[in-house]
């Protein structure tokens, strides 16, 4: 691996989807006939499409995002990690997130990460801003790019090795690679419960901000870098305040 990748112009983010609606049954008829059709594969015959539902958020054509938590190195130093979240209305949370990228994540030395970003996370937001009529930035602008000229880093392909058949959780490399990972009381198969059910958001933000930190903690080790202290993670809410500037 490149020992002279320049951690300070990455930044790190991870969304967390759940169903567009609350239930099946809030679909429309010809989205419900749709939905049934995209997921025949996935069920097996004695499972119903309604039944399936809860797994809706992982398709941008049926789910929405309600959080992007994104992590950002202060310095070269790497002696300070800010985390910020966007989160409640979708197509709000997008336009923020965008501004953030255009104005302060823009130029190409810029690089974003994310675990499974590259078969999830990046085209999941690309195709919600598309729906939400959302004019993409340039960081998520793929067609005619060659690969490299795509700024975006996988921390799973890392582990992948080219073995594209291949999948680990995030959860899983934090363990066997030694990264302490703050205790979480829910998981991604939860997430859905908590926002409809329990409409606690608050809970999901603080999900999706640990999983940042554990994504750069990951790339760190995969550098064979120190890992980063509880101390040096800072939460803001503010986008100056998050860059530095």
């Amino acid at each position: 691996m490149n020992s002279k990748i320049a951690f300070e112009n990455i930044l790190f983010l991870d969304i967390e989807t759940v169903p567009e609606t609350s239930s099946f049954e809030a679909l429309s008829p010809d989205l419900q006939e749709l939905f049934a059709l995209k997921t025949q594969y996935q069920r097996n015959e004695e499972t119903a499409a309604a039944d399936f539902y809860h797994r809706a958020g992982i398709w941008a054509e049926f789910g929405k995002i309600v959080c992007i938590s994104v992590g950002f190195f202060t310095n070269a130093g790497l002696s300070q990690f800010r985390i910020k979240s966007f989160y409640g209305d979708e197509k709000k949370l997008l336009i923020d997130f965008k501004s953030l990228l255009e104005h302060h994540f823009k130029e190409p030395q810029y690089l974003l990460c994310a675990h499974n970003g590259k078969e999830f996370d990046f085209p999941f937001i690309a195709r919600r801003m598309i729906i939400n009529q959302i004019s993409l930035p340039e960081k998520l602008q793929l067609y005619g790019k060659k690969p490299w000229e795509i700024s975006h880093i996988d921390t799973l392909e890392f582990w992948k090795f080219g073995d594209y058949k291949h999948y680990s959780s995030l959860k899983l490399l934090t363990t066997i690679l030694g990264i302490p990972s703050p205790k979480e009381d829910i998981d991604g198969s939860m997430v859905a419960e908590v926002y409809y059910k329990e409409n606690d958001l608050k809970r999901i933000v603080r999900y999706c901000e640990a999983d940042v930190e554990a994504i750069a903690q990951l790339l760190l080790r995969f550098f064979n870098k120190p890992l980063m202290a509880k101390s040096a993670v800072v939460s803001t809410t503010d986008f100056e305040a998050f860059k530095g500037i």
